[in-house]
Order: structure tokens, then sequence, then C-alpha cells
């Protein structure tokens, strides 16, 4: 649904996007991650056909963005990181102002408004005024804005910046509605546990570089992820465990505490089936087992630097 080939992004002197492709298949949730200053706002504003790249080029279901603006302008929905209200306007007519510059009227606008209401949750403001609303509730205002003309693809750049705790959970929530219901989002967070529990893949930023990108469990194949255990043996034979596990590659820092052995694991479903087979054969019984795989925090910290363009 969005393909970006060679894409590079500057500002003067500074470059903001460096020689980025990416896919995004159709119907994905796609988590672009970053600190602030990373690129992921320039890379966005391109696919929106908001800036005009130094090189490269970006289309939006098979059209070229720079070709034909104005047809991928009818296919996105987009939701700055920064954006503007009209305080004054109901919440109802801010939409049918919007509805009406892409070219909707009548009952079938009315009934989109009713729609993204309800998926917003804002059907009981639909009669108040934008001043009153809080920052949260713009925030879902915007993004009911950004889909009132039914669009397949939605660009949202850090949809939750301000909000409190329960506004970011109601993001989510939004996200993953979306998700549910086959539509394609690229969304952009710096807050890195707000995409990992939504996002179907996620691609990582820094210093204009997509340095990489794919499923969870993908880039932590790449990394060579790992995952921690926590082993409960039974009869008092947890001391002997370090002496059984003895040479076996991929584990790690393993540590024996009363009855429990911790351990480091490669993030291989083999390596954990070989590991309790071995201590099986020599007889120790295992009351129990837990384990944490990487989460999308130790991919980052393990792929950047936190350098900024």
């Amino acid at each position: 649904m969005i393909r970006i080939q060679g894409l590079t992004v500057k500002y003067d002197d500074l470059v903001a996007v460096r020689s980025v492709d990416l896919h995004v298949p159709a119907g994905t949730v796609f988590g672009l991650v970053g600190p602030n200053g990373a690129g992921k706002t320039s890379m966005m504003r391109a696919i929106a056909g908001l800036l005009v790249p130094a090189e490269g080029h970006c289309t939006v279901a098979g059209v070229d963005v720079q070709e034909d603006p104005v047809a991928v302008h009818r296919m996105i929905g987009y939701m700055p990181d920064f954006f503007g209200v009209y305080d004054h306007l109901l919440v109802w007519e801010y939409l049918e102002f919007f509805g009406e510059l892409y070219g909707m009227s009548g009952s079938s606008l009315r009934r989109r408004i009713e729609e993204v209401l309800e998926i917003t949750d804002l059907q009981i403001k639909t009669d108040s005024e934008i001043g009153g609303l809080s920052r949260g509730m713009k925030q879902r205002l915007c993004l009911a804005r950004a889909m009132v003309h039914e669009p397949q693809v939605l660009l949202l750049d850090e949809p939750a910046s301000g909000v409190d705790p329960r506004g970011r959970y109601e993001i989510r929530r939004l996200i993953d509605r979306l998700g549910e219901i086959g539509k394609t989002v690229l969304v952009s967070s710096h807050i890195l546990p707000e995409l990992s529990d939504i996002c179907d893949m996620i691609g990582i930023m820094e210093k204009g570089n997509l340095v990489a990108h794919g499923s969870m469990d993908d880039i932590a194949a790449e990394l060579g992820a790992y995952r921690i255990l926590t082993i409960h043996i039974l009869d008092s034979k947890a001391e002997t465990v370090p002496g059984v596990l003895a040479g076996f590659e991929h584990l790690h820092d393993i540590e024996v505490a009363g009855d429990t052995v911790h351990a480091t694991l490669t993030d291989d479903p083999e390596a954990l089936a070989e590991l309790l087979q071995r201590l099986i054969n020599a007889g120790i019984r295992i009351g129990g087992i837990q384990e944490q795989r990487a989460e999308l925090e130790d991919l980052f910290l393990q792929l950047t630097r936190g350098e900024l363009a």
C-alpha cells in the first residue's frame, strides 16, 4: 500500500531522511520508532506529498505522490504532530467542513460523521464547542477528521503526544481498532511501549536512517535477541543445573538462587527445547518455567546510539 524507494529529504544542508526503502503492506499497522529529530515527521510529510524529496519516490496504492498528489490526498488521512482546530466551531461543524472539502455532502456526509464519531467515542460531544474539549478529545477529533473521507491509508504522526496516560490508552485502542477494520496505518512515536502491542511491523529510525524494519520477531532474530528464563527446580537439585548445562552454547549468565535458576537464552525455540531435554535426561525435575522475551525497548537500545540528524 505504501512503497518508498531511495527517499532522501533535505533542508538546505541538513539531511533529515537518508535513502530510505520501505514497503508497508495493505492492512498493516506499521510503527515508526525513533527519538525526536530522527526523521519520522519528514518521511511522513513526503508520503503525504507535503514536501518534495531531494531524491527517491513514494507511492500510495501504486500512485506516485509527486506525479498525482491530488489522487494520493484522497486516499490518505494525515494527522500531523501539531494540528490546529477551530475552537469556536461545534464538533459536527468541524467534521462537516472537512468532509465538504473532500467533495462530500448531504446524507452520505452526515452518515460518515456519525461513523467516525462512533469510532473515536465522541458521540456525546457532537454538539460541543471544540474550545471546551480536553487535549485527549481534541486528539481524537483530529483523528476523526483524518478519517472523515474514508481514506485507505492513515498517517498518524505522534498521535498521543501531550495527552495523559488515559488519553494515550484511548489512542492506542483506536489505532488497534483501525487495524481490525483493515486500514493501513503508519504511526510514529518516540514512546516505545505505545507501539509494541498494537503494530504488526515496526521500523526503527535514527539520524535519518531506517536502521531496521520488520516484525518484532524478525528484528529480534536478526539481532540474535534473547529471552530471560526463570526455572524452578524440584528435589533441591538446582545447584546441579550449571554443571548439567555446561558447554551449552545458547545459554549465558546462569545464576542459582535457592531452588530457582536464572539464565539468558538465545531467542530460538530449538534452543529452549534442547535445554529442557538436557535437564530431563539428567533426571532434574522442573516445577515451572517463566520466560521474558526482548521487548521493543531492548531492540531499540541495541540498534541505536541516541544520535540526532
